[in-house]
């Protein structure tokens, strides 16, 4: 039977999550939605074609109907929410990051571990194509033990586009806690947990002009880090997570193996592991040039200029936007008494590299973790999901 789920928060995020859940409704129903304003969420409704909409969160939250909420709030009230389902009996799939401080995210996941309830967190693009076809060549040897790495999201904030972009500069946002969720837990995917951390950080300006309203917003965190991470593996990983850049050509992600390397390329900040599909690179010892990495049976190679390695996830999504495919994934698991691939527990692990990167910048020193987790199991080639 169809777990329900609940929506709280209706803001264009949802417009994807939405269609995408309703491709499965044989694993989930899309039962109701709440927000802030009523009135405005009635007319989300309608438009997202949700059949209950609830006066409150907290009247969503009392209908014994709901299995999973969907939290889509924004950062600051991450926690607020998913302990209040938690409390409500409900399972939570909820948008990154887990919660705005790590401490805050340590509470969920004790209280869902006591109740025995299933959190998992978003970002789920770990699942799509890309980062899947570079598991599953760090997986078959190809390039053999990833020893070192780079990776960059460097962009300018998000102030000409987005309607309500205060929140990126106040505590809970920021490049790391918005964007970095994305790279590390492609990372963690690819590499496993986190050992120690270290970084600098600073901010290139104190308030930020919102070209939409006239407005000088005050900028409280910092937004430009430079950190170094060690993976138990061994592997040794830079990270640079920046609003202060207004354009770069550098790679998303760079991994350094001992027989060869691997590359996300597209300078462009939207195109990294915050997407499902793209390309990759590789270049083997034995290579002269980048060339065309091995492709699936029944796919023809291509051009390195051209998408060199895409698993045959065509048939399922998850090389286009598949943003929810998480909380199919979480059901499942419930269903079948497994693991899910976006586990709480690699989120909790992620938030605390994330926000022991500014803690190691102020007190200028090594960060031991005190979470760990495990590499979320790969996606098969089929599509896992279907009837």
């Amino acid at each position: 039977m169809a777990m329900k789920v609940g929506l709280i928060g209706v803001g264009d995020i949802s417009n994807k999550y939405v269609d995408n859940l309703k491709k499965y409704p044989h694993i989930v129903e899309v039962y109701g939605c709440a927000a802030r304003n009523y009135e405005k969420t009635c007319v989300r409704a309608r438009v997202l074609g949700i059949p209950r909409v609830y006066e409150s969160p907290d009247a969503l939250l009392a209908d014994p109907e709901i299995d999973v909420v969907l939290n889509l709030t924004t950062p600051d009230a991450h926690a607020k929410y998913n302990l209040a389902a938690l409390e409500a009996g409900k399972h939570v799939y909820t948008e990154k990051p887990l919660a705005a401080t790590f401490e805050e995210g340590r509470m969920i996941m004790e209280l869902a571990w006591e109740k025995g309830l299933s959190v998992c967190c978003a970002p789920d693009t770990f699942l799509g194509g890309r980062v899947q076809a570079m598991r599953a060549a760090i997986d078959a040897g190809v390039i053999g033990p990833i020893g070192s790495g780079d990776v960059s999201m460097l962009a300018h904030g998000w102030e000409c586009f987005h309607p309500n972009v205060g929140f990126y500069y106040r505590p809970g946002g920021g490049p790391a806690l918005d964007m970095g969720p994305y790279y590390l837990t492609a990372l963690v995917a690819l590499l496993g947990p986190v050992e120690a951390v270290t970084a600098m950080t600073n901010r290139a300006q104190d308030t930020r002009y919102i070209p939409s309203t006239g407005e000088e917003l005050p900028v409280e965190v910092d937004t430009h880090v430079a950190g170094v991470l060690k993976f138990r593996s061994g592997a040794i990983v830079n990270v640079t997570l920046s609003f202060d850049v207004w354009d770069s050509a550098r790679p998303r992600m760079e991994l350094y193996g001992t027989k060869g390397s691997l590359i996300m390329p597209e300078p462009h900040p939207n195109s990294g592991p915050n997407i499902f599909g793209g390309k990759i690179w590789m270049r083997k010892a034995e290579d002269f040039r980048w060339g065309v990495m091995p492709c699936p049976p029944g796919m023809e190679e291509k051009p390195f200029d051209e998408l060199l390695y895409d698993r045959p996830f065509s048939e399922t999504g998850h090389d286009r936007n598949s943003r929810g495919v998480g909380l199919i994934d979480q059901v499942r698991a419930l269903q079948e008494n497994r693991p899910a691939r976006a586990d709480g527990t690699m989120a909790l692990h992620v938030l605390e590299v994330l926000e022991s990167l500014d803690i190691a910048a102020k007190e200028e020193r090594w960060i031991r973790m005190q979470t760990t987790c495990e590499r979320p199991a790969p996606l098969p080639e089929y599509d896992p999901f279907a009837k």
